[in-house]
């Protein structure tokens, strides 16, 4: 056997390690389901937080106010994908 014949089986043996360790490492459907919660829950807790926390502090205010309650929801959004962006770049 010549070198290139060598080279050439040991490339086709790499790649079929590589092969057989992505599809055992395949996300399933569980796992994926799990993910995109996770993301949901990481941008949407924020929001919610920021909103009813507003929504008290508005309660202290005299008339009509939602100033706080819209202050606090933009900054939840932004919380939110701020996490959701971290969480995925991991």
């Amino acid at each position: 056997m010549s070198a290139a014949e060598n080279k050439l089986k040991e490339h086709i043996r790499m790649q079929t390690r590589r092969m057989k360790r992505a599809e055992q490492d395949r996300p399933t459907l569980l796992g994926q389901t799990v993910y995109v919660g996770t993301l949901g829950l990481l941008m949407v807790i924020p929001i919610v937080v920021g909103a009813y926390v507003g929504q008290w502090l508005d309660g202290f205010a005299e008339g009509y106010s939602i100033r706080w309650t819209l202050g606090l929801i933009l900054l939840g959004v932004v919380i939110g994908a701020a996490n959701v962006y971290l969480f995925v770049r991991e």
